[in-house]
Formats: structure tokens, sequence, C-alpha cells
């Protein structure tokens, strides 16, 4: 260990003659990379004074030295890329064993002399959102207007000329195949491959968002191939657009239980479902069971849809992701182009893009709206953006025939396979891959390891195989529809009447339970080997479950009306008190092989292993699920540990 611990320290610390102009150091909390700093001129053109300090990481080519180096770039615009080094790398896998990896905080970012504005940094300051952006225009003063993707690929060129590279491998995901597409436009020469992972066009994105809102109802139907929406719906764009249509009359209003049953209300509006539709690229778990509650609600039952909606509002989300607001308005605003006058002001602006979206038709966003559209755009915050500059022209710039990995998830709403496309066309051999039951940022999130096998190919100079469409694994198929009364559950397999209904609930309930935790450990925080904490989620009809080392511990749970759980499960056994207005009530504890036994009312009942296993609706899943293969993310650990400790629970 300690001879390897040197071997990385050394090539950390080897000499860069050819790369004198950035004196890179071992950093301080690894020694794999080596940290460094380049002075960039703000204006890359030299008109105006000004400097900005980039931010390094450097991995080295383990052999010789390298000729070539891979540029990773983050996205946003306004995230931040060093904290994804370890995260690059690894990904990257033998493609950075010749070529060394060059990864920085692009100018503006964490720690490249980051943009700070006070409206951001005080709540409350003003009275909207419009007032904050243009005091923090206002504030940046006119350097605001060297933050664009145009800065940052000459920031890219200098980097390249001072670490004496002649070729670069620009790989970037989201916001970043932009920059590296611009990179390649600008400086063909110098390109020796690109890879680009969910991808925003040259020009894009589209202010208005059009590829997002044609996508929605193509990604509903994906969802249900392969019968996976069998006994949840036959027709979710219809269901989706039932429930905008009660949403245009008044918002939604439900209640949701958190991790202690306390009730909340949440009121949904059609924007906000919107957001949640986005909110599933990141999440297959949320996505499959977003589908059913929306179906629930265009049928009358509005609870699985703010239970989702409340988890996903109240989850503290990934840790350890820098992103500056400030810079991502300064940039945005800048060079998107708004359909509007910039010597207008914010008002008339809102009303230039308001007429723009409605002149395109209803069909464009349906079933959402024109409304909807400018709502999610940048609009009406950057309408009150202080401009100086003209909006910028398009760039038509033709970019260069390298070798070409453009890579879609199927069901990527921010950055749909349509722009994918479009830009494959641009590239005479570029290889487009489509990843079936994949959302934003394919590499790291697959479901399988195709796209990274690609990846690898392209670099062997392999041929490069189309994904298999799988199967859609259980736990990442819609959920059944929440039973709305126990009259419409079925009878448990070999009983009948009340004490069979309520069986087949328990069974349902702690279903449920585990598609809960599972869940809510994805849109969670927690730190990277840090023992698996307690969890709490909130019941659909009423109580709460907690998920701790020692299995599931739950009170008053209910996910039919009428049936409540109460009691524990797990490594050491199970005994749980079934109750509730509706219910036969009664006992179960462990039971021969696993299962559980018990009364129900009067009636000895017997629930199989397999029906209440929740590891086998969970566990293996989660372990198959993108959020189990995102390397370092908490998200990803922590989804691992609950698939491991439901495993122990599984019979």
């Amino acid at each position: 260990m300690l001879a390897a611990t040197a071997c990385a320290l050394a090539l950390a610390q080897r000499p860069a003659a050819a790369r004198a102009e950035i004196a890179f150091a071992p950093c301080a909390a690894t020694n794999d990379f080596g940290c460094g700093h380049l002075v960039v001129p703000l204006d890359p053109s030299g008109a105006v004074p000004g400097t900005v300090t980039l931010a390094i990481r450097r991995h080295l080519a383990p052999v010789g030295s390298a000729r070539s180096a891979i540029v990773a770039l983050a996205g946003g615009p306004g995230q931040s890329a060093l904290p994804f080094a370890a995260q690059f790398d690894e990904l990257l896998g033998p493609i950075a064993s010749t070529r060394d990896l060059i990864v920085f905080d692009q100018r503006g970012i964490g720690l490249s002399d980051p943009l700070s504005c006070h409206a951001f940094e005080q709540s409350g300051l003003y009275r909207s959102f419009g007032a904050l952006i243009e005091a923090c225009g206002d504030q940046l003063g006119t350097d605001r207007s060297f933050y664009t993707t145009a800065d940052t690929v000459a920031d890219i060129e200098a980097i390249r000329q001072a670490g004496g590279y002649e070729k670069l491998v620009l790989y970037g995901t989201s916001y970043g195949t932009k920059v590296a597409e611009r990179y390649a436009q600008e400086y063909p020469e110098h390109v020796e491959a690109l890879v680009l992972d969910s991808v925003v066009p040259p020009n894009g994105p589209n202010t208005l968002n059009l590829a997002t809102f044609a996508a929605v109802p193509r990604i509903l139907r994906q969802l249900c191939e392969q019968r996976a929406c069998t006994h949840v719906t036959a027709h979710p764009v219809a269901d989706l657009a039932r429930v905008l249509a009660r949403m245009r009359r008044a918002p939604l209003r439900a209640r949701a239980l958190d991790g202690r049953g306390r009730a909340h209300t949440v009121t949904l509006s059609s924007d906000e479902l919107l957001e949640l539709l986005l909110a599933g690229d990141f999440s297959p778990l949320l996505r499959a069971q977003l589908l059913s509650a929306v179906a629930a609600a265009a049928r009358g039952d509005d609870a699985p849809l703010a239970r989702l909606a409340y988890a996903v509002a109240s989850s503290p989300g990934e840790g350890g992701e820098e992103f500056d607001d400030p810079l991502y308005y300064a940039t945005t605003c800048e060079e998107q182009e708004f359909p509007w006058n910039r010597a207008s002001g914010a008002a008339a602006r809102i009303a230039q893009v308001g007429a723009a979206a409605r002149a395109l038709g209803a069909r464009a966003f349906a079933p959402f709206s024109a409304a909807n559209a400018v709502d999610l755009s940048d609009a009406r915050a950057c309408a009150h953006w202080p401009y100086t500059t003209p909006a910028p022209a398009p760039d038509d710039t033709p970019l260069p025939d390298v070798p070409t990995l453009i890579l879609s998830g199927a069901e990527d709403l921010r950055t749909p396979t349509s722009g994918a496309r479009e830009v494959a066309a641009m590239i005479p051999d570029a290889q487009l891959l489509v990843v079936p039951h994949t959302g934003h940022s394919v590499l790291g999130t697959e479901p399988t390891a195709c796209a990274n096998h690609a990846l690898q190919a392209l670099f062997a100079a392999k041929a490069i195989r189309q994904c298999a469409k799988t199967p859609t694994t259980a736990g990442l198929r819609p959920p059944p529809l929440a039973p709305t009364r126990l009259g419409a559950v079925s009878t448990a397999a070999g009983y009948s009447g009340l004490a069979g209904r309520t069986l087949q609930a328990v069974a349902l309930t702690l279903a449920d339970a585990g598609r809960a935790f599972a869940l809510a450990l994805s849109l969670g925080d927690g730190g990277e080997g840090e023992p698996l904490p307690a969890l709490r989620v909130g019941g659909l009809r009423s109580g709460w479950a907690s998920l701790g080392d020692e299995g599931v511990a739950l009170r008053d749970y209910s996910y039919v009306p009428g049936v409540t759980l109460s009691g524990a499960w797990g490594l050491a056994g199970a005994h749980l008190r079934v109750g509730g207005a509706g219910s036969a009530h009664g006992t179960l504890r462990s039971g021969p092989g696993d299962s559980l036994v018990g009364e129900l009312g009067s009636t000895a009942v017997k629930l199989p292993a397999g029906a209440v296993a929740t590891a086998a609706i969970v566990g293996g899943d989660a372990q198959e699920s993108p959020q189990a293969r995102t390397g370092g993310s908490a998200a990803g650990a922590r989804v691992r540990q609950l698939a491991q400790l439901l495993e122990r629970l599984r019979p």
C-alpha cells in the first residue's frame, strides 16, 4: 500500500517540462490528482482589462508523457466540475491510460473566481425574483458579459496551450456538451475526439424547451412498453391531460404524511407537475411511481401524487455538488436567444415571449400549455437582466469530422434524443447510442454497461453495438394503482372474505413501504461510507415507517384505506399488528420458511415468504437501478446499503 501511495505521489509531482505554464502540486485531499491554477484574461479579446484564475485538477497518464488530454466538462451552466474529478476518472477508465485527464471549474464557478451576488446570499431582500435578478446583474457590472460559452471555450484553449497538448478529447455532459461542441467548431485542428452525453445542440437550448414538451408523450408511452402498465393505465398521456385540465381550473390540493405521520397539505399546479416530471430524469423509481400517481389522480385519488410531490420537495438532494446561481443567469441570460427586443423593458419582454409561445399553437406543448413553457423557461428571470450587449448570432460553423460518440437516455426530458440526433447529423461519422431505461446523464446512471462499452470501443477502434432493449425490472415498473377501498382488493390466494382481503392488503402495504424507502434514498443525501441512518417515510393513508440496521418498524402505516400495520419486521423476526376501521384485526409473526403466520379475525392465515419479501420488490431492482451505479455518489451508496439490508431480510 505504501508503494502504491508513493507511486501515485510521484505521478502527481512528475515534472511538467512541456507544461511549464501550469505548476501542478499534489492535491491535499488525494494523491491521484495534481492541483494547479491558470490565470486567463477576463476578456479573451484583450479589449477589457482583468483576469480570472482557473482551478484545475490533472490526473496524469500512468505511462509516458501524454501528448493529448481529456477535458471533462460538467453541466449547468453553473455546476462545479472539481467535485466530480474522481468520478470522471472512474467513468473514463482505460481511455485515460494514455492521456492526461483535465478537470477544471469553469470561470465564475466553484474555485475559479466564483461569481456572487448579495441578492442570492440574503433571502428576503427583494420583493420579487425579477428584482433579485436585476440587482444581481447590476452588482456584477459590465464584467457580467464575459461568462458565456465562448469565454469558456477560450479558457479551454488556454489550458491546452499551457499544458503543452497537441490534441484534446472533449467529454461533456448536458451543458458541457455545448461547450465541447463550441470548442470543436472554434479549434477543430486540436480535437482528437468528442464524447457527448445528454446533448445540448451548439445553438441550444431552445428558449421554450420545445424538444422537452415534444418528448413528454413519447416517454410516457415508453414507460408503458412491454406491458409495464398492465393494471395501471392503458392511456398515460390521456391521464396526464385529464389531470392538467383539473389543474387549470384550480391547483390540486391533497394531504401527504411525513416520516412521523404528520399531515401536510400539498398544493400542486401544472408548472409544479411539469417540474416533477423533469425531476424524474434523475430517478427511474420516481419516473415509474409518478406515472402511476398521475393515473390515480386522473381517477380521483390524489394521495399518491401528493406524496411524491412532498417527497421530492422535502428531499435534501445530492450533496457535494456546488452550483453558482449568478453564473447560471449571467451565461443563460446573455447568450440565449429569447424572442424579445433587448431594448424593451421587463414587462414588454415577458409579453413578447408569451406572444411567441402562443403563436406556436397548442400542439407544440400539449398536453401542457404555452403558459407552462414560458414559466419553465428562464424568460421571466432574464426579462429583468440588465443587458448591455446585443443578442448573439447563431453559430453555424461546421463540426469537425472526428471520432464522436453521442449518448442519449431514451427517457431524458431535459435533453431529449431529438437534440442528440440533430448533433449526430452534423458530424459525418458520429455514432449515436440511445440507452433504454435511462434519463439524464447516461454514463454512470445507465442500468447496464452498454454506454460504457461503447465508450471503450470508440477509442479501441472497435465496432459500437447498439444497446439491447432489456425488459423493465419489476421495481422500475409503474406500481399498481393504490386501492381506494378495501373492497377493491382481491383476496389472498387460498382465502376468502374479509380476512382474505386484509391479508392481501398486508402484502400490498409492505410492498408500498419498500418502494417508499427506495425512493426516499434515491432522492436523498448522505456521506460515502457512513452507516445507514434510520430512514422514515409516511404512509399513503396514515402512519409512518422507519428503516434501520435491524429492519423495518411501522406505526399505523396504511396503504389501503381502513387497514393499518404496526410493529416490526427485521432480522430478529416479525411481529405485526393489523388494525384499522375496515380490516380483520389480528397479529402476524414470523413463521416457517420466513412466512408470516397468525390470525386475522377468527381465521388462521399464512402469508408465504414470496408475498412479504420487500427485498424481492426493491432489493434486487435497487442493485440494478441507475442510483446503485453512480460510482461515488452518496445516493448511490445509500441505495446499495438499502439493497444489502433488504437482501438480508429476503426469504
